[in-house]
């Protein structure tokens, strides 16, 4: 648990480490049970940058009590998180072959057994609660909880924002996935959010909204003026669910994908013929 603070690793090519997520997610896809597709997607480049760039975590000292938190709320983007750990280095990239299948650790929501993750979620609507106690427990670390659109729709979330700005949690950064799409479809046919940033400003939070594929936008968004006392801040992010696959993006049907060895390979070809353009 000792030892020294926890740091950031060397400048890393994001792009390229997202490629390389979105390739893992697509492999896990192909696996027995499938997977949630989507909205792991439309998270790639969120939490690549966080775990990259702007959190304090040791993948060797996973537990130091000085790390940053992270809790991802909305628990059915696991496949994402699991690929950006294993980039990371909290476990070996080849693990992620034994996604969702008997026996493994990585399961379908994430669970504590995981190196990284701090809780297990997924349960839509607890994320951002659990956020505020590490944030009350720690003022001078980081906290971040990524929350779906969807789950907005969740009483309890609400719940934790009005505790949130009430104890001045200025060391707490929500981000919202804001995909616009849920199980169902739309989030605004199932129940209006909008307008969204006016209502997280009515419950005493600082709203940044920028691109949530866009690293320069979320970077500036989520370097913070300053840690503790103050409010807290959400990030909307607005994003596309199965960002990669022109198929599959802004898609209902892209929630969750069981693909075939063939759809994925396929998948893949598009992944990098996409990755190879980015670059010419």
């Amino acid at each position: 648990m000792g030892g020294p603070a926890p740091t950031r690793p060397p400048a890393a090519d994001l792009p390229a480490v997202a490629h390389r997520v979105r390739e893992h997610i697509v492999r896990m896809c192909a696996g027995p049970e499938g997977g949630h597709l989507g909205g792991s997607m439309s998270l790639v480049e969120i939490l690549t940058l966080l775990y990259f760039e702007v959190m304090r975590v040791d993948p060797r000292r996973p537990a130091a009590v000085d790390r940053d938190i992270f809790i991802l709320s909305k628990g059915h983007g696991a496949m994402c998180l699991y690929a950006v750990l294993a980039e990371r280095g909290f476990f070996p990239a080849a693990e992620l072959a034994e996604y969702s299948r008997p026996g493994s650790r990585l399961m379908g929501h994430p669970v504590r057994a995981v190196p990284g993750v701090e809780m297990p979620t997924g349960s839509l609507g607890h994320g951002l609660a659990l956020a505020n106690g590490f944030a009350v427990a720690d003022r001078g670390r980081r906290c971040f909880a990524v929350l779906g659109d969807g789950e907005l729709q969740e009483g309890s979330v609400w719940e934790a924002a009005m505790a949130s700005a009430a104890l001045g949690l200025g060391n707490l950064t929500a981000v919202i996935d804001r995909n616009r799409l849920q199980i169902t479809g739309p989030t605004e046919d199932a129940i209006g959010l909008e307008p969204l940033a006016d209502r997280w400003r009515s419950f005493g939070w600082t709203v940044r909204e920028v691109d949530g594929h866009d690293f320069d936008a979320l970077r500036e968004a989520l370097t913070p003026e300053e840690t503790g006392s103050g409010p807290p801040v959400a990030v909307i992010a607005g994003t596309v669910k199965g960002r990669g696959l022109p198929s599959l993006e802004a898609k209902t049907h892209s929630h969750y994908a069981k693909l075939s060895s063939r759809q994925a390979e396929r998948s893949l070809a598009v992944l990098r013929a996409r990755r190879k353009r980015a670059l010419s």
